[in-house]
């Protein structure tokens, strides 16, 4: 499968990240929130699903897909919303949101009061995978969706989800790793993680972890029980040169990402919000 289509979309939402002028005219509007384990992502869509505008920023406030720290979460988001209606002139008012997949009604409750708290009123919240997969249009094949606390696995069959499932193991333990191997401290290891200039000596210590989120899409592969094409990866930790790799090399799988994985599931959100 091309990625053309997801790398334009992924490509214009950086530009309105970078340069979010005032928007006049914007019409009806569809909001997302990304609640991740490292990154808070808010993204605004037109009607036809074209950026026009996002905002994100570093928290440490979701763990597992858990969120353990809600009133953190609270002000990140709501920072977030007055950042991009400060740039934009937008009123933003209604958002979707997303969880990781086959979490509990405890977890899709906690995401969605968090947005609420922080003035949005939600519309929907759906799981990680299913939402990238907006982006993505994968017919038979898994969205992998690796993020900093777990790694989400859908398996779509003529375009339909007929499988998910969530395991905890995610950019948080590299990040663990480098910390233990490197003598560092869990921020240094973090910023060491996203270094491309330390790639080799990051990829010496991660890779029996990403060696892990392999074998564990590969089971989930086996357990879906239907053709599987190939694997797309999204989240913030496939963004590791080289992960892709070793993916196809535990699943025997082609594997693709697009060019900015981080960003394929928050645009996904805002395209499951209803204006």
């Amino acid at each position: 499968m091309a990625l053309t289509g997801a790398n334009t979309l992924i490509g214009r939402l950086e530009e309105r990240m970078a340069d979010s002028g005032p928007l006049k005219g914007a019409g009806k509007i569809k909001v997302g929130v990304d609640l991740g384990t490292a990154y808070l992502v808010v993204t605004v869509l037109d009607e036809a699903n074209q950026p026009l505008a996002g905002a994100m920023t570093f928290a440490q406030v979701v763990r597992d897909g858990v969120v353990v720290d809600y009133w953190g979460a609270v002000e990140g988001v709501r920072a977030l919303k007055e950042e991009i209606e400060k740039k934009t002139g937008l009123q933003l008012g209604r958002a979707a949101t997303a969880i990781p997949p086959g979490t509990g009604m405890a977890t899709h409750k906690s995401h969605a009061y968090v947005v609420e708290t922080a003035g949005l009123e939600v519309t929907t919240v759906v799981d990680e995978p299913t939402a990238a997969n907006q982006v993505l249009g994968v017919v038979n094949g898994a969205v992998v969706d690796i993020g900093g606390g777990t790694t989400g696995v859908a398996v779509f069959h003529g375009g339909e989800v007929v499988y998910v499932a969530d395991e905890p193991t995610g950019g948080t333990h590299i990040s663990l790793v480098l910390s233990g191997r490197y003598g560092l401290s869990f921020t240094e290891a973090e910023k060491m993680k996203l270094d491309p200039a330390r790639r080799r000596e990051v990829m010496a210590a991660a890779t029996p972890v990403i060696e892990k989120m392999g074998t564990i899409v590969r089971e989930h592969i086996r357990r879906a029980g239907v053709p599987v094409e190939a694997v797309y990866l999204v989240g913030g930790t496939s963004c590791l040169a080289g992960a892709e790799d070793i993916i196809a090399r535990e699943t025997e799988l082609p594997v693709y990402k697009p060019k900015n994985p981080l960003l394929v599931t928050p645009l996904g959100i805002a395209m499951c919000s209803q204006t």
